[in-house]
């Protein structure tokens, strides 16, 4: 994954990202809230050696330098250390006294700095003021080169001992600042982790390597909502029916190239927004003035006489199975456009839709008709779509974005062509109008300048469930 995969996957996965940090500012703050505040008091020492002359400062400067790592294990030995143990207003043990202690040396001087941390600022101040004193008579005691002699090393203060005002710890800025720093890396992870588990199709280019074959459009989700069941809720310039032009564009080029009459529209599972995207294209090119009829092929739950509210007890299973003739069940829809609905639900659907009448109907329709849109179903559940796939003269997949999976593009592919029927590309639907993988708006353009773009006007389609 190059730089822009990954500030995509952070634009797609932006909520995880602040819930990560959220979830860590949470915990930070209760552990600012819960935690004990911890006191320290510090105190600094300066070591000098007693010299007789300018030309001895140096030599005995070097040696305090290289002293001081053994004076800050002094500190924490049994010779200062233990005897503070226990001592009146210290209830503390040996270990403890040992662990509240630390030091550090001041760089390129002769000083050390000591500080006692403490849950209680007032223990605290006097242990580092015992200490002092128990660590400035270790050293000069042990610095004594006889028992009488001066010391050769003479311990100062210089600062404190001093209590700070406020506690060391919690240190509530340092706290947020690294839960913050958590919070992004672990959803950072997760993000990454998400988009490398996640194998649904979101892209166009993923949805082409899948298919081997072009993507026709990117048919985006419409923001209203229905105001009645079925598919007629978009404008005729909203952003979905311009996204279903461009797909009667192409088929209509390879209609020109191939003759192109009868288009099966299908999908891998249920619920990709099929039904709706074949009433779309079938409004469409009634619209450009051809003669055309959608079939309702999905006789185990058919849906267009429902959506386009017509009659539905007959249709294509009493054509198929001899009970009436196509004259008698043909139903009008406008200009220009004709239904065939599914009728009842027979108790062999597979059988009739691969019987002979249903050779001779497609070859009846294909006369009649300028285009002949059959709404199929789902591949993978049944074999009906393979069936009538093999009938028509091209198939369009339907694939949901972020939601079809790529082992059922790659299963619902490989079903189409065992049949030998001519996939002529994929629709991916239901695309996020926000996001790093929208698609564009048209409604700006169409409505042109200083113009909203006009709702409720014109007829409607939208991308539903089938």
């Amino acid at each position: 994954m190059g730089l822009r995969d990954y500030l995509r996957v952070a634009r797609r996965h932006w909520w995880l990202l602040v819930t990560s940090v959220v979830v860590a500012l949470g915990v930070a703050l209760v552990v600012n809230l819960q935690m004990t505040p911890v006191y320290a008091a510090r105190v600094t020492f300066f070591f000098s050696t007693p010299i007789a002359g300018a030309s001895d400062l140096y030599p005995a400067s070097m040696f305090n330098v290289s002293r001081l790592a053994t004076y800050a294990r002094l500190l924490t030995s049994d010779e200062v250390a233990t005897p503070l143990a226990g001592t009146p207003g210290i209830d503390m043990d040996e270990q403890e006294v040992r662990d509240a202690i630390s030091s550090e040396t001041v760089a390129d001087t002769v000083m050390m700095e000591v500080s006692v941390e403490d849950r209680d600022r007032n223990r605290a101040l006097l242990l580092l003021t015992r200490l002092t004193a128990r660590f400035e008579s270790a050293v000069e005691s042990l610095e004594r080169s006889a028992p009488g002699e001066p010391s050769t090393v003479k311990v100062t203060v210089v600062s404190g001992p001093g209590l700070d005002e406020d506690p060391v710890a919690p240190d509530a800025l340092n706290n947020f600042a690294l839960a913050t720093v958590v919070g992004l890396v672990v959803g950072a992870v997760a993000s990454v982790g998400r988009e490398v588990a996640d194998d649904t199709v979101r892209t166009a280019e993923a949805l082409q390597v899948l298919t081997s074959a072009p993507v026709l459009a990117r048919v985006p989700m419409d923001s209203g909502r229905p105001a009645r069941p079925g598919p007629f809720v978009s404008v005729s310039t909203s952003a979905r029916t311009e996204a279903l032009r461009e797909v009667r564009t192409q088929v209509q080029c390879a209609a020109a190239a191939n003759s192109v009459k009868t288009l099966a529209v299908t999908s891998a599972v249920p619920g990709e927004g099929r039904s709706a995207t074949a009433c779309g294209l079938a409004l469409l090119f009634a619209e450009a003035g051809q003669r055309v009829l959608i079939v309702d092929a999905e006789l185990r739950r058919p849906r267009l006489a429902a959506f386009l509210g017509q009659e539905e007890s007959a249709g294509l299973s009493a054509v198929l199975d001899g009970t009436a003739t196509l004259e008698q069940v043909l139903q009008p829809w406008g200009a220009g456009l004709w239904l065939l609905a599914g009728g009842r639900t027979p108790r062999n659907p597979s059988e009739l839709l691969s019987s002979p009448r249903m050779t001779e109907l497609v070859d009846d329709v294909r006369k009649r008709f300028d285009v002949v849109i059959f709404d199929c179903p789902p591949l993978l559940p049944v074999t009906d779509a393979a069936v009538v796939a093999a009938h028509t003269d091209g198939t369009l997949l339907v694939v949901r974005a972020r939601r079809t999976t790529s082992a059922q593009v790659t299963a619902a592919v490989r079903t189409l062509h065992a049949v030998n029927a001519t996939l002529l590309g994929g629709v991916l639907n239901m695309v996020a109008r926000k996001g790093p993988d929208a698609v564009p708006t048209f409604e700006s353009y169409v409505a042109g300048p200083g113009t909203p773009p006009q709702r409720g006007r014109g007829w409607r389609m939208q991308a539903v469930a089938g």
